[in-house]
């Protein structure tokens, strides 16, 4: 029923979690970003941001056509609308699972995925920007500590897509240099989270290899290409 362009990167695993979670019958179609599969016209037709992961809901709820949903932010909330589970129905619930999927959004996934790119991948080290972004995964962590440590057990509440949306950003905690000791509400909510069987199941399709950046991977990942197609147009 569902069609799902995938990679194995933190947003691709919000989205295989939620779907598992779900129990919605899924195919996965691999996308190569390091191969720039990422830019292929038929990819681009759903996704146009030229990001995974993007899906096509082949059966979707007003019994039309195909729908296609691109940004993982939009793609938890538009399963969460389609099955009614995940995302409460009252106002303030909702309210405060589509601010924490919004603070994921904008912020935790943002700011890790920079600071990740210059502490690990950038060919050149700038001590200024490493800095810079590690300072500010470190207050994210914090302020998603404190938000565990006013409700005790998920993020919004109860288990939602707030939770779905954040976690699989802290799965790159070790890689990027932090530990969790010093986070102790994150350290009890990972736990749990991540002993979820659905939340196993999701982060195990499609392992990620780790493999040396080559100059093609590079310009794929991490924007030349899409400079240079930009140019070309």
């Amino acid at each position: 029923m569902i069609n799902l362009y995938y990679a194995p990167t933190p947003n691709g695993w919000k989205i295989s979690i939620m779907l598992e979670e779900l129990g919605l019958p899924y195919t996965v179609i691999p996308v190569d970003i390091r191969a720039g599969e990422q830019f292929r016209p038929e990819f681009l037709a759903i996704s146009p941001n030229n990001r995974i992961p993007a899906i096509v809901d082949r059966a979707p709820a007003d019994g039309g056509e195909p729908f296609s949903v691109f940004e993982t932010g939009a793609i938890l909330i538009y399963f969460a609308e389609k099955t009614g589970r995940f995302l409460p129905k009252d106002m303030r619930g909702r309210s405060q699972v589509v601010q924490w999927v919004m603070w994921q959004m904008g912020g935790l996934g943002p700011m890790l995925g920079q600071h990740g790119h210059f502490a690990l991948y950038a060919a050149e080290k700038i001590p200024y920007a490493i800095e810079r972004y590690r300072d500010e995964a470190a207050r994210l962590y914090r302020v998603l500590d404190t938000q565990l440590g006013k409700t005790g057990a998920y993020v919004a509440g109860d288990y939602s897509i707030a939770d779905i949306a954040c976690f699989p950003w802290t799965m790159t905690h070790k890689a990027q240099g932090f530990t969790l000791d010093g986070y102790p509400n994150i350290k009890r909510w990972y736990a749990v989270v991540r002993a979820r069987h659905q939340v196993q199941a999701g982060l195990a399709i499609g392992k990620f290899v780790k493999e040396p950046f080559d100059e093609e991977a590079r310009k794929n990942m991490f924007g030349q290409r899409a400079k240079e197609m930009a140019k070309q147009k």
